[in-house]
């Protein structure tokens, strides 16, 4: 059987899910219910003192943590153990830790730690296991926010999955967020792009609404994590407005340099109109941050349009042939007989 440990798009879509590491509105420690990983508390303190690894470095700096893997199932659980960057997903914009065989290149590849976390690390049964590990921040890195994690892989294969003559193996992590800042300039960017819009329409106009998709992306332009809030609107002919939904906080935490593609759905979309749509970003954190972009579309019932032609061009050809049936043909005049007449 090939194995595979773990997969990009099933780490960000499947294992992470579960791994508590989706934004939510209020924060919480990596935990799957069977181990998780947690921000090591101070002595006397509740595991979940912490949420995420906040800290904060000048370049050239370094500062020190521990990460505890806790075990809440009753038999010995084994993890590989391993610092990685974030990202959000592209579509959906979900927050993602990249797998272990993905080199880091951001604030992953500047945590260091101990060597024995170089094989796997055994959890005992209802136990726990603390797992120092220092941040060293390049001479060289860049202000702002840098965002990563520090992962538990469990060792066993959880499950097999056919994929044509391949069986592959899945194994599930968790990981806890550590959101780096460096200081120095901090620059909030949020831009809004690629506004689309697919709708479809009932075969008969106006027997039931028609639907429509509004598409965009948003991309963090910045150095520092964005939560952007976003409305759509949408206007008819003469200014009438079709469609108003004021900003709303996606609960989406969009990271530097990152692009993700968003959908809106539209189920009583106009069904004869000529539509500017528009959607607005901002961010509560950061008020003078703001873009929008919008798109037109002409909403035409075409099922009906296309029946009403053929009916037209029906009756037109029916009138065309009932004319050239009443026409009476014209005879030329016989000529007399000249022999007969004489």
């Amino acid at each position: 059987m090939r194995t595979r440990t773990s997969l990009y798009g099933l780490l960000i879509g499947l294992l992470l899910l579960g791994a508590g590491l989706l934004p939510a509105a209020t924060a919480t420690a990596a935990d799957n219910g069977t181990w998780g990983v947690f921000p090591t508390p101070p002595a006397g303190a509740a595991m979940t003192d912490r949420a995420y690894f906040f800290h904060q470095g000048a370049a050239g700096t370094t500062v020190q943590d521990s990460a505890t893997i806790l075990n809440s199932s009753d038999r010995e659980l084994t993890f590989q153990i391993f610092a990685t960057d974030a990202v959000n997903t592209p579509v959906g914009g979900a927050f993602a830790l990249l797998p272990a065989e993905t080199r880091p290149k951001d604030v992953g590849a500047w945590i260091a730690l101990p060597p024995e976390t170089a094989t796997t690390v055994t959890v005992p049964p209802k136990g726990r296991k603390d797992v120092p590990f220092s941040i060293r921040v390049p001479a060289d890195a860049t202000p702002g926010d840098h965002v990563g994690g520090i992962v538990a892989l469990n060792t066993a294969v959880e499950g097999v999955q056919q994929e044509g003559r391949v069986q592959v193996g899945v194994k599930r992590s968790v990981g806890a967020r550590l959101y780096f800042r460096v200081p120095g300039p901090l620059t909030p960017g949020l831009s809004v792009e690629d506004v689309k819009v697919s709708r479809s329409a009932p075969l008969l106009p106006w027997v039931r609404d028609a639907r429509a998709t509004i598409s965009y992306a948003l991309v963090n332009r910045g150095n520092v994590v964005v939560e952007p809030k976003v409305g759509v609107f949408a206007e008819g002919l003469f200014g009438r407005r079709v469609l108003n939904r004021p900003a709303r906080e996606l609960k989406l935490v969009l990271l530097p340099g990152q692009r993700v593609e968003l959908t809106e759905p539209w189920p009583d979309a106009p069904q004869s109109d000529w539509v500017t749509v528009t959607v607005a970003a901002g961010a509560s954190a950061h008020p003078d941050l703001a873009s929008e972009s919008g798109t037109d579309f002409v909403a035409v019932p075409w099922p009906a349009v296309g029946a009403v032609l053929v009916l037209a061009g029906a009756g037109i050809a029916f009138r065309v042939v009932r004319r050239r049936r009443s026409v009476v043909p014209e005879h030329a005049a016989s000529a007399p007989d000249l022999a007969r007449s004489r």
